[in-house]
């Protein structure tokens, strides 16, 4: 057990230097198509209104023959009520398949490939007013992401309606066989050619969705994240505002209940409610509905990274021992009182009990969940928050059922302090992350890559010398001797703050890749005469491009950064075109730059093949009033860089997350990919081979 509370001090480190990128594909609002089973109909007649839509490849849409308190948001109809029409039954869905969806716990009812609903009528006007309202949700099949419910309503136009039968009887004028001009069958057969153009009308405004591929390690990063989340809350259970309680719960368990089978379900109805209580902070955060734009406003303006900033150095602080963050006493001991009830409610409330006393220490790692799962469109934030209760509630759950592993724990004392110490030097440096963002994104200038490494070595040497018991803080306990796991710890710190040492110089650092501020901030390059080349520059483009002056293309390369300039230049120079939709806070793009741009076979063909234009979409430089432009896409006015090149990705590529790279021509025609986040070389290196091959072909 001593081996293992060391080993959490390992995972601690491991967790918190661990990141990965989820992309964000976004869809365009589905359109309906609503038309009549008979195009012509008399007064009094019952005719079929049918509701048609094109669900986009691998999502699927929940139907409305299912439980709609089940959990997912079943499709609903709101027909308006109108003199003109009365409804005949309910709107019945066509093709729908059920299946058992383990994460709701129930059979769910679902469409895929085209979403069809019949509702029938009878007319009592010549002029029927039908309007009906649509409630319904899509889910991705690739990511388990779900879409905002959508709220849509449409009208029906184009029936033509004639007099009613007894009218025709008593005007001899037009016999009633004339009144409907058309066979049933002709009738039926022009509605479905009809019903086949809308809906390739309908695939054709989608086509750009279907054919965007969705990252292969989609699903596997969405699985990370729970992993992550998971191992978060495993973490939480041995920081000192947790682990004290743990035998003290347990002990409350055992000594309450008759039998032993009372006491297991007891600590599984007190762990299914940890879990509850940390799922519902994810929902309440999901229902937000935080999109893309949302997201990248999160992640790159000024305003929360300079707020993350303070709150984990306000964190630090309090785990450095300088001050204790509580929640206001009155208000833990009120809930706490609550867990004096019957069974369930008392056992539900001393898990809220826990939540609320360990927020000192499980705080900092519930927010950067969250700030992680933002876009994740409910089921990410909801998982997310899920499997970190299910990992802190898992060892209160274990050891309620067996309660004789207690005599195996450690007993609370000065290692639970350093736990939390280790902690705080953690948040020290991830701290400056947040204000290195900022500092990249508007180009301040405060954190250059020299200075941001400066600080994370001070700090692993700084960690080092704790773990050794040579720095030492004033509510640590006296330590006679060094454990060989803790100093196995220290020789950790001090490799990494010794690796980090030559980045000093101009070194690339790729385990860092995505963590450090851009080798263009580094003012000296070791044997590079302080030039940031590593190639000689190509001459594919311009001596002077749009906004040169402050961005920079990595590894020597030059380029464009603004769309126009690089289309312009692709038709002047005959070169096919490398879209870069990337960001000054993308980790996975420095990633991409520093594994696969920088091989000798990609950066070749990106020099000589290719005019490169990298827009950055989270450029915040504001440009000049005579090229702001109202979009299409949300009716906002999109006044700067990263504004305009982020509205080109979702409306051309309906994607919002980077790294995405796409090969175009002048005239905008994609000819190979897009491509995502994928350090294999071979395959980026066929991305572009086929992009310049079908430029040429072309």
């Amino acid at each position: 057990m001593i081996r293992l509370r060391y080993k959490f001090l390992l995972l601690v480190l491991l967790f918190t230097i661990s990141s990965n990128g989820v992309f964000a594909q976004l869809k365009k609002e589905p359109i309906w198509k609503m038309v009549c089973s008979k195009p012509t109909a008399k007064i009094g007649d019952e005719v079929e209104i049918v509701l048609t839509s094109v669900i986009e490849k691998d999502w699927y849409m929940y139907s409305n023959d299912m439980d709609p308190n089940l959990g997912p948001i079943a499709a609903e109809f709101s027909w308006k009520k109108d003199p003109s029409y009365v409804l005949v039954g309910k709107t019945k869905p066509v093709g729908s398949h059920k299946h058992y969806e383990e994460v709701w716990k129930g059979t769910v009812s679902v469409m895929k490939g085209t979403a069809k609903f019949i509702q029938k009528i009878k007319l009592l006007s010549a002029k029927p007013n039908v309007k009906v309202g649509l409630y319904f949700q899509e889910c991705s099949e690739v990511t388990g992401m779900c879409m905002p419910p959508y709220e849509q309503e449409y009208e029906l136009k184009g029936l033509q309606i004639t007099a009613s039968a007894e009218t025709t009887a008593s005007t001899e004028t037009i016999p009633e066989a004339l009144i409907e001009t058309k066979p049933a069958e002709l009738v039926k057969a022009e509605s479905a050619v009809k019903q086949k153009e809308s809906n390739s009308a309908v695939l054709a405004e989608t086509k750009a969705i279907t054919n965007v591929v969705a990252p292969a390690n989609a699903e596997e990063s969405f699985f990370s994240f729970l992993i992550i989340a998971f191992l978060g809350g495993l973490i939480a259970v041995v920081t000192p505002c947790v682990f004290p309680m743990l035998p003290m719960t347990v002990s409350f368990f055992t000594k309450k209940s008759s039998t032993r089978a009372e006491g297991i379900t007891r600590a599984f109805t007190f762990g299914l409610s940890i879990v509850g209580i940390y799922a519902s902070l994810g929902l309440v955060f999901a229902f937000f509905g935080l999109g893309p734009d949302f997201g990248n406003w999160l992640s790159t303006h000024w305003i929360p990274n300079v707020l993350f900033f303070v709150i984990f150095l306000v964190f630090a602080a309090s785990f450095l021992g300088m001050f204790e963050i509580t929640l206001p006493h009155a208000f833990v001991n009120k809930v706490d009182s609550k867990s004096s009830m019957g069974n369930f409610m008392g056992i539900f409330f001393m898990a809220f009990t826990l939540a609320l006393v360990s927020f000192s220490c499980t705080g900092p790692v519930v927010g950067s969940l969250l700030i992680e799962a933002v876009g994740g469109k409910f089921l990410k934030p909801l998982l997310g928050m899920a499997s970190f209760g299910f990992g802190l509630a898992l060892p209160f759950t274990l050891f309620a059922v067996f309660p004789s592993w207690l005599q195996n724990l450690p007993k609370s004392g000065g290692w639970l302090n350093s736990v939390k110490v280790v902690l705080g030097f953690v948040e020290i440096a991830f701290a400056f992350k947040f204000l290195s963002t900022a500092d990249v994104v508007y180009h301040w200038g405060i954190l250059d890559r020299e200075i941001y490494l400066t600080i994370w070595i001070v700090i692993a040497f700084l960690l080092g010398m704790y773990l050794l018991g040579k720095l030492k803080f004033s509510h640590d306990s006296d330590m006679p001797f060094i454990g060989v796991p803790r100093f196995g710890l220290a020789v950790i710190s001090f490799c990494f703050g010794v690796y980090m040492i030559p980045g000093l110089f101009g070194a690339p650092l790729k385990a860092l890749s995505g963590l450090l501020p851009p080798m263009s901030t580094q003012d000296f390059i070791l044997g590079n005469n302080n030039n940031h080349s590593t190639i000689q520059p190509s001459s594919n483009s311009a001596p002077k491009t749009k906004h040169s002056d402050f961005l920079e293309l990595p590894h020597g390369l030059t380029g464009y950064f603004d769309y126009k300039e690089a289309l312009a230049a692709s038709k002047a120079t005959g070169k096919p075109i490398f879209v870069d939709f990337t960001g000054h806070a993308c980790v996975n793009c420095r990633k991409m730059e520093e594994y696969v741009w920088a091989k000798p076979e990609v950066l070749k063909r990106l020099q000589n093949d290719f005019i490169i234009v990298s827009l950055y979409a989270d450029e915040r430089k504001e440009l000049p009033e005579n090229e702001w432009y109202t979009s299409t896409r949300d009716n906002k006015v999109k006044k700067t860089i990263g504004e305009q090149n982020q509205d080109l990705q979702i409306s051309k590529y309906n994607f919002s997350a980077q790294p995405q790279y796409v090969v175009i021509d002048g005239n905008e025609k994609q000819l190979s990919g897009p491509r995502f986040y994928d350090t294999d070389e071979a395959a980026f290196v066929k991305f572009l081979d086929d992009g310049k091959a079908a430029f040429v072909k072309q």
